[in-house]
């Protein structure tokens, strides 16, 4: 694990804490898209769980929505679950996560945020997130999430046509 950058580990040690039975991975390439994350894993885009960042307007606090990699979170009905929100900077997700935009996982934040699940990540057995750096992901049943953040499933993204 001393190979892995610390960001990597930091998730690892959260996994491990969680009895989660997969450590990160590293990837041979970046995946800070969740296209490149799919086309190096080899599976579908809707299984890489995205995490976005947003920050609540009321209190500063971010809000972590987990989505499904081929679909795009509707603002307003994240806002309608947990207040007005923001798009976050780079700085503002580093700072409140502990990560890269890129790399950020749904655990191990260095300051726990609000968190939302996609309900649509529910179609599949297996999904991939990122393990706290661009070129580390790990594998998931999307059930997890909720063992692993104590999220609520939601519906938090755009209609699909």
């Amino acid at each position: 694990m001393n190979n892995l950058p610390e960001s990597t580990q930091r998730v690892a040690a959260e996994l491990l804490r969680l009895s989660h039975p997969h450590a990160p991975r590293m990837l041979d390439d970046a995946a800070r898209t969740a296209q490149q994350a799919a086309d190096q894993l080899g599976v579908q885009l809707g299984q890489i769980a995205k995490s976005i960042i947003f920050r609540r307007k009321e209190d500063d606090t971010a809000v972590l929505v987990i989505t499904s990699g081929d679909r795009r979170v509707d603002e307003k009905k994240v806002a309608a679950l947990v207040g007005k929100i923001g798009r976050a900077d780079a700085e503002f997700v580093k700072q409140r996560t502990g990560f890269s935009i890129g790399g950020v996982s749904p655990v191990a934040h260095a300051t726990p945020p609000v968190t939302l699940i996609d309900r649509d990540l529910l179609r599949f057995d297996v999904v991939w997130a990122a393990a706290g750096h661009p070129h580390s992901v790990f594998p998931l049943q999307p059930g997890d999430l909720q063992r692993l953040t104590g999220a609520p499933v939601a519906d938090v993204i755009q209609e699909v046509p």
